[in-house]
C-alpha cells in the first residue's frame, strides 16, 4: 500500500511548486528506488496536462565512471543532457541516497572532474530559470542511508522529512503560500539594503564569525517550496564578500564530510580556506574551475519546523536561526551570475549569540527575527 502522504507530496510538486500547464514537457529526474513517488508524481503531471518522462539517475552508473573512464570520459557532457535542458519546461527531480558515501574513497580530483561535466547544462539550466521558461522544484525521498545519516530509524525520518514539507496538513499548498508571505516582509526589507553583516562570536576551537557582504544591486529572492521542497529561505547574490567565517556543522557535499570549515573572502573570493577534517577534498573542490571560490549566494534559513542537523543539506540550509552561503554557481536571477561546476552550500549557525545587520541595523538576533510577522516571530 502506498503511502497516502507521498500522493500528497505529489500534488504538491506538480500543482503549487512548479505549476505544470497543459503540454508542458515534465522531466522527472530519480534513483528507481524513488519509483513509488515517480508514479505518483507521473500520475500528478498527466491529470495537470503534462507530459512526463523518466529521467533515471544512478550511483552505480557514477560508480562505474568513476572506476573504469579517463579523465575525459569523466568530465565528458553528454549533448543529449544539454539539448534536454533546452526543451524541458519543467523538471522534478528526487534525492534517493541508498549509499549517501558511495564517493567517499574516490580521488577527490576525480569528483571535480565530474563535476565539470555539468557545467555546460547547468549554465543552461540556470540562465533558463532565472528567465523563467524552465521551472524545477527538488525534493527527498527517504531511505534508510538518509535516515542513518540522520540518526534515526527510517520511520522516524520519514516523519521527519514529511513534517518538514508540512504534508502533515489538510492543505500544506495553502500553508506553504502563507509562508510566503511572512518570508516576503523579509525580501522586502533586505531589498533596500546595501550590505549584510553576521556576526557570531568567538568560541572554543574558532575565532568566530565576521562577514560582510554586499547585496547593492542584488535580489532578495523568496523561497517557499517553488524550488527546493521542504523549503524556507531567503537568499540573494552577492556582488562583494570580506571577512571571515567558521561554519557550525560539517559541510557535507557529494558524501563527502568536512568539519570546522573556516573561509576567509577577500573582495568576493575565498583567500584562505581550512577545515580540522577534510580540509584536501575542501582545497579540491575549491580549485576546480575560476569560478568554485566565489561566493556565490548568501542566504538566511528560516523553516523553524526543522531544528536539528540531519547531515542533507536540503534540509540542514533552511534551519530556522542560521545562515547558508554557497560557493561556485551563482543564480542570476539573485545578481549573482558566477560560473562553476561548484554549488556548496555550508551552514552557520546563529542561535547562541549570532547576530544579522543590515546597512548596520540588528533585525537577527540569537537565530530570530526582531520584527512581529516576520518568520518564527
Amino acid at each position: 500500500m502506498q503511502d497516502p502522504r507521498l500522493t500528497k507530496l505529489a500534488d504538491v510538486l506538480v500543482n503549487y511548486s512548479v505549476k505544470v500547464k497543459k503540454g508542458d514537457l515534465v522531466a522527472v529526474a530519480a534513483e528507481p528506488h524513488a519509483m513509488p513517488l515517480t508514479l505518483a508524481v507521473t500520475a500528478a503531471v498527466l491529470k495537470a496536462g503534462g507530459n512526463p518522462f523518466w529521467l533515471p539517475r544512478s550511483e552505480e552508473f557514477t560508480e562505474a565512471l568513476l572506476t573504469h573512464g579517463t579523465d575525459d570520459q569523466i568530465r565528458f557532457c553528454s549533448p543529449l543532457m544539454s539539448h534536454m535542458v533546452e526543451k524541458i519546461d519543467c523538471q522534478i527531480g528526487f534525492w534517493c541516497q541508498l549509499n549517501t558515501r558511495f564517493m567517499s574513497h574516490f580521488d577527490s580530483a576525480k569528483a571535480a572532474l565530474l563535476q565539470q561535466a555539468r557545467r555546460p547544462w547547468f549554465k543552461t539550466f540556470m540562465e533558463r530559470s532565472a528567465a523563467g521558461s524552465l521551472r524545477w522544484v527538488g525534493t527527498a525521498y527517504p531511505t534508510n542511508a538518509s535516515a542513518q545519516d540522520a540518526e534515526m530509524s527510517l520511520t522516524q525520518y520519514e516523519d521527519f522529512v514529511f513534517r518538514a514539507g508540512l504534508l502533515h496538513l489538510d492543505n500544506p499548498a495553502a500553508e506553504w503560500a502563507n509562508i510566503h508571505t511572512r518570508q516576503q516582509q523579509v525580501c522586502d526589507y533586505l531589498n533596500t539594503k546595501k550590505s549584510v553583516r553576521y556576526s557570531v562570536p568567538p568560541a572554543a576551537g574558532h575565532d568566530g564569525t565576521d562577514l560582510t557582504v554586499s547585496v547593492d544591486g542584488s535580489t532578495w529572492i523568496n523561497c517557499a517550496g517553488d524550488s527546493n521542497f521542504p523549503d524556507g529561505e531567503v537568499f540573494a547574490g552577492p556582488k562583494g564578500v570580506d571577512g571571515h567565517v567558521n561554519y557550525t556543522f560539517p559541510a557535507v557535499y557529494n558524501g563527502r564530510e568536512v568539519e570546522g570549515v573556516r573561509l576567509a573572502f577577500k573582495a568576493g573570493r575565498v583567500v584562505e580556506a581550512s577545515a580540522k577534517k577534510g580540509e584536501d577534498f575542501l582545497l579540491k573542490m575549491l580549485d576546480q574551475d575560476a569560478g568554485a571560490r566565489v561566493m556565490g549566494e548568501i542566504a538566511i534559513g528560516t523553516n523553524y519546523g526543522i531544528k536539528d542537523f540531519s547531515r542533507n543539506t536540503l534540509f540542514d540550509e533552511k534551519i530556522g536561526g542560521t545562515f547558508h552561503a554557497a560557493v561556485g554557481a551563482g543564480y542570476p536571477e539573485s545578481g549573482n551570475s558566477n560560473e562553476s561546476g561548484l554549488h556548496w552550500d555550508m551552514v552557520c549557525d546563529l542561535r547562541s549569540g549570532g547576530s544579522i545587520f543590515a546597512d548596520g541595523e540588528e533585525f537577527h538576533r540569537d537565530g530570530k527575527f526582531l520584527r512581529a510577522g516576520w518568520p518564527g516571530a
